[in-house]
């Protein structure tokens, strides 16, 4: 349940979202059946084995998103619309040209689709209505835009923008690295990406941030555009450029909270689930903090 990467969205506090009315909104999309001639499929499914679409604790929610892909490489596609073309060319006597060679592949694609294997996949998102939050569990941007679009497919007017902050994240983690500190509650780790105007990048992994070449590549104008940090000794992540948060730990003290408190699986999910939310929740206040505070949505 825990989460790994976040992409940051901002919902109005005044926003009037109802668990109820979205557990509706969203039963109009879920997730079909990827039938023989699909090659995707994508809706929305139950988080866990309560079976709603919103799961609700706390006043936290979470949703999940499912896609179904069919997988069937362009490879084995070529594969059996070259053995195709070639029978052609021995039993009528004529090379196959280039149109009539990508209709084999559009026809061998079709035939092969009811065969291919379906491999599933889930993007979670946790919708904060308390404090504005939307965070969507996903490495790379692609994802979160597609738990959007199927969000907003269902949800009319949804009010979300990205986060954005006073001071830029390359800005204030140069400045952090650079004063070899990090503001309250924060401490840098070992992880740095530096990148110049010219994009030449230097990469320092499991390495001390303290010495005088790190400060020499600022001098020389590099930025940081990567930085491993932990906030109050209970999470460890590393933050981007972009405002991204990546490879979020949650370190042993937060986890032993939650042991020896649920008696089943469904009460270690809520358990897991409410820590989560609750720490990360204050963490982003911090994080939002140390870069100098929101900025104002343009009107």
């Amino acid at each position: 349940m825990w989460f790994r990467n976040l992409q940051i969205y901002r919902l109005p506090k005044s926003w009037a979202g109802n668990a109820g009315k979205l557990e509706e909104q969203l039963s109009t999309l879920t997730l079909p059946p990827c039938s023989a001639g699909d090659s995707r499929s994508i809706g929305w499914v139950p988080p866990c084995a309560a079976g709603t679409l919103v799961h609700a604790v706390n006043r936290q929610w979470l949703l999940a998103l499912g896609i179904e892909e069919k997988l069937l490489p362009a490879s084995v596609v070529r594969q059996f619309a070259d053995e195709r073309a070639t029978a052609i060319e021995e039993n009528e006597g004529r090379r196959v040209g280039r149109k009539e060679m990508r209709e084999l592949r559009d026809a061998m694609t079709s035939e092969l689709l009811p065969r291919a294997f379906i491999r599933r996949r889930t993007t979670f998102g946790w919708i904060d209505p308390v404090n504005g939050w939307l965070v969507i569990d996903a490495a790379a941007p692609a994802r979160a835009e597609e738990f959007l679009e199927h969000l907003r497919k269902a949800v009319d007017s949804l009010p979300v923008r990205l986060l954005k902050t006073t001071q830029s994240p390359s800005a204030a983690m140069t400045g952090w690295v650079a004063d070899g500190e990090a503001p309250g509650g924060f401490t840098i780790d070992q992880d740095l990406e530096l990148r110049s105007a010219e994009k030449a990048t230097v990469r320092y992994v499991k390495h001390t941030l303290e010495g005088e070449e790190i400060r020499q590549h600022i001098a020389a104008g590099k930025i940081v555009t990567r930085l491993a940090l932990t906030w109050g000794e209970r999470i460890s992540f590393v933050l981007n450029e972009n405002l991204q948060i990546k490879r979020l730990g949650f370190l042993d003290i937060l986890k032993e909270e939650a042991d020896g408190q649920a008696e089943n699986e469904d009460e270690r999910f809520d358990i897991d689930f409410t820590l989560m939310t609750g720490e990360v929740a204050r963490l982003l206040d911090d994080l939002l903090e140390a870069l100098g505070g929101e900025l104002a949505s343009e009107s």
